[in-house]
């Protein structure tokens, strides 16, 4: 790099270092520092200081939050800018630090090309995030005071919770409205229930049998207002983030044909990766920025353990968003499927995309955005995986749980399976189901599309 500078930013002040070619002196370099403070008229004059100076690279530390306005800025005044990982830029342990040395030293980093800048996404794409993020935050303070209103109730002993499975379903509010209004007989409560719920009323009588007192209606009327009110405002801004994706219409189709992954999940994995997949070679690399995989840690032939760093927790939630469609049933319930035999169902499979483990495997989309197709996997477990991507498979095997044998697979001593069994019988075609690994298709999404255990013979999956 011939013409750099570097930043060190801090909340109310920056310090800038300069270096370009001598002018005397074509084999040395000159370095200028200067201290500006973050207000707008200190940073319009630093860009037009950096102007004067021809710089053409503007390095900075990703300092809190405080380097976004000196980033934007100066990325809408023309000027090329880098986000760094301070881990990466790190000084050499045991020299002085002062903020002027910092920017000193990024300098030197930059222009000898010993780092590279983070992602940082276009302007569109940053605004849909903060919509997105914005709009998850809503749903958890939801969550949160919805969990209020069922504590508040377990306190006036209204098990109204463990008879209906959502409190703020119409049933459910109907009843909640008339405890606040200052209902208290639980026949004349039990008797708002609606539809398959009427076969619950004696039961609902006496969940709603309690002491709800007018100081639980005065704090249950507060709960459920806060809940109506943060309803609304997802609403209003889930029709904020309809506008703003609009452009990126096709992509989020194409994410919503992954199974596991609805609307609201394509709109938050667009908004956290963006849809310019060109910064990703391969789905390994992909996974790897994600902070799914740990990085590698060996000293003299000897592997050790690596962590995976604290990553994107905005990502790293998204695959376990609710889905617009159920996935296929995991586990077939008949008993011709499961070998005659009710136990050798597999208890632990999942039965909810909920219930599938947040992976690498379980909702990232690919560097192409081009969907996997809806298949299952064959049975051997020798599947294909992402050039790149040896990481990630090794990992999620060395965290694989190794699987209890159904009863329905231990034959009886008096008649023992055969050793060299006929690939074409009943009890061989039986065998081939899914096995519990997941499906990697080259150059398109990454999704598990069921659990199977691994069978052995005499008749079990």
């Amino acid at each position: 790099m011939e013409r750099v500078a570097a930043i060190d930013i801090g909340k109310s002040g920056l310090v800038v270092c300069v270096r370009v070619p001598h002018d005397d002196k074509p084999a040395r370099r000159r370095q200028e520092v200067r201290e500006y403070t973050t207000l707008t008229a200190s940073l319009l004059a630093l860009a037009d200081w950096l102007r004067c100076q021809a710089v053409t690279l503007v390095a900075m530390e990703a300092t809190s939050d405080y380097w976004k306005p000196v980033y934007y800025l100066l990325e809408a005044e023309g000027f090329t800018c880098w986000l760094l990982n301070a881990k990466h830029v790190k000084n050499v342990p045991g020299r002085p630090k002062t903020d002027k040395l910092d920017a000193v030293w990024l300098a030197k980093v930059v222009e000898r090309g010993m780092c590279r800048p983070s992602l940082v996404h276009p302007k569109p794409i940053r605004q849909l995030r903060d919509l997105t993020r914005y709009r998850r935050s809503l749903v958890r303070e939801r969550t949160r005071e919805k969990q209020r209103v069922e504590k508040l109730l377990e306190d006036a002993q209204i098990k109204l919770s463990s008879v209906i499975s959502d409190i703020f379903g119409i049933s459910g509010r109907e009843m909640l409205a008339a405890l606040i209004g200052g209902q208290r007989d639980p026949k004349v409560l039990a008797a708002m229930a609606r539809g398959p719920m009427r076969s619950k009323i004696p039961l609902l009588q006496e969940a709603l049998t309690g002491h709800f007192t007018d100081e639980h209606g005065f704090l249950c009327q507060m709960m459920t207002d806060r809940v109506d009110d943060l309803t609304a405002r997802i609403e209003a801004i889930s029709r904020r983030i309809e506008d703003k994706i609009a452009p990126y219409a096709a992509a989020v189709a194409q994410l919503d044909e992954i199974i596991g992954v609805g609307t609201i999940a394509a709109q938050e994995l667009i908004a956290e990766i963006g849809i310019d997949m060109s910064r990703f070679p391969t789905a390994g690399h992909l996974a790897s920025w994600a902070k799914f995989v740990p990085i590698d840690n060996a000293s003299a032939g000897k592997k050790k353990g690596g962590s995976t760093g604290k990553g994107n927790p905005w990502l790293g939630a998204t695959p376990s968003a609710r889905s617009s469609r159920s996935p296929p049933a995991p586990v077939p319930s008949s008993a011709s499927a499961t070998g005659d035999c009710p136990d050798a169902a597999d208890k632990n499979a999942p039965s909810s995309p909920s219930a599938i483990p947040s992976s690498p495997s379980s909702g990232i989309c690919c560097p192409t955005l081009r969907p996997a197709t809806a298949t299952w996997a064959p049975t051997s477990t020798n599947l294909a995986s992402p050039p790149d991507a040896a990481n990630t498979t090794s990992s999620a095997s060395s965290n694989a749980s190794p699987t209890k044998p159904s009863p329905c697979n231990q034959p009886p001593d008096s008649n023992p399976p055969p050793q060299n069994p006929d690939p074409t019988s009943p009890a061989r075609a039986r065998c081939r189901l899914p096995t519990n690994a997941p499906i990697f298709e080259p150059g398109g999404a990454i999704t598990v599309v069921g659990w199977r255990r691994p069978c052995s013979e005499g008749g079990g999956r």
